[in-house]
């Protein structure tokens, strides 16, 4: 699978290092900021930085359809399961503590980054479909995303824990978590119909998504013991292994991806354009 992959520059646009390095350094300056100063240092704080991770990488997408005058290489599916996502963690989050950080990010922060993430996700697909219809690869963005869709609320609604106490926003948040790992589907299905191009803010983009699921990852595994729900099975906690393994099947969804744009970075810069040619083995 590996053997078919390659990263180059040919055929993208290229970004200036300094504005994508600019934009990292930001990026970890206010991250660093919200661990000391609002999270104070408690390690909870992973779940809120793994929030603004999504943020982030929705405010760049933006950036880069702004800069380019153009939605090409964007995935308005993608998005629409990300704002989704968004909304269904929201109307969890917004007024139950049950998935929260357990600091005072959790208070308001962690939901008003989500708020501002679900901003961008409108914007961008407000954009693509109207200001930026003439570029947008409706052809090639042809993922169908409502079985997907559908399998995530019924799988949520079978395996959600019960930190709530709520089973209808219980199983919303799980939705939640589901709609955001198959939200990639659709964008690396619009990468492998359209030649394997990648451009760098969109690479960048995937990346920093499947970034915050490992810390979110990393969070829900030291948190797995205070994770409770109905059991089906006397002693066995089904809603545990249904949130991690939504976790490791995003970041297997991502694995040769990540091989190709890892090294691309490495050895080409963080300016560096992708060209993942002959990769339907991703989707």
């Amino acid at each position: 699978m590996m053997s078919s992959l390659s990263a180059n520059n040919n055929g993208a646009k290229a970004v200036p290092t300094s504005r994508v390095t600019i934009a990292y350094a930001v990026f970890l300056g206010l991250a660093g900021g919200v661990y000391h100063f609002i999270a104070n240092g408690e390690f909870s704080a992973i779940l809120t930085m793994a929030e603004m991770l999504q943020c982030f990488a929705l405010v760049m997408l933006a950036v880069q359809m702004l800069s380019n005058h153009s939605a090409a290489g964007i995935s308005a599916s993608s998005l629409a399961l990300e704002a989704a996502a968004l909304c269904c963690r929201l109307s969890s989050t917004t007024w139950l503590n049950g998935y929260l950080p357990m600091d005072a990010s959790g208070d308001w922060f962690y939901q008003a980054v989500d708020v501002c993430a679900l901003l961008a996700c409108a914007w961008l697909l407000r954009s693509m479909l109207t200001t930026y219809r003439y570029s947008y690869q409706a052809t090639e963005d042809s993922f169908p995303i409502t079985p997907i869709a559908l399998l995530a609320g019924v799988c949520a609604a079978l395996f959600h824990a019960d930190m709530n106490a709520r089973p209808l926003f219980d199983a919303l948040w799980m939705a939640g978590l589901n709609l955001g790992v198959v939200a990639v589907l659709p964008q690396l299905w619009l990468i492998t119909r359209s030649g394997g191009k990648v451009e760098a803010v969109t690479s960048h983009y995937i990346a920093m998504m499947a970034f915050g699921r490992i810390l979110s990852g990393v969070f829900m595994w030291h948190a797995r013991f205070d994770i409770t729900c109905a059991f089906w099975v006397q002693g066995y906690n089904h809603a545990v292994w249904a949130i991690l393994g939504a976790h490791a099947i995003h970041l297997l969804l991502l694995g040769d991806f990540a091989f190709v744009y890892f090294r691309t970075v490495m050895t080409q810069g963080l300016q560096a354009s992708l060209d993942l040619e002959g990769c339907a083995d991703l989707v």
